[in-house]
């Protein structure tokens, strides 16, 4: 399993746009991918469940990722989160 914290940057927070761009790039791997928000655990390749977790700006999340490809899913994730999902 591999799973790494990562903080929302972008001032709209995880809204439509971001949650579909996390869910097109979790799709793209085998791995089983969650986020995890204080106590609340959504899978990552659900759009309904990303938007239910109302993950605000300066928010941190955990991405984790368990399967074949579990590396390179949490990096892919981390990638958009890091460029502030091209919005700013």
């Amino acid at each position: 399993m591999t799973e790494k914290q990562v903080t929302i940057k972008n001032r709209a927070g995880i809204h439509a746009r971001p949650a579909a761009m996390i869910v097109q790039t979790a799709g793209k791997f085998a791995s089983r991918i969650n986020m995890i928000k204080e106590n609340e655990t959504i899978n990552a390749k659900s759009i309904m469940g990303i938007i239910t977790l109302g993950a605000s700006y300066n928010s941190t999340l955990t991405i984790q990722a368990d399967g074949p490809d579990e590396e390179q899913a949490v990096e892919a994730l981390c990638a958009l989160f890091d460029h502030r999902f091209e919005e700013e």
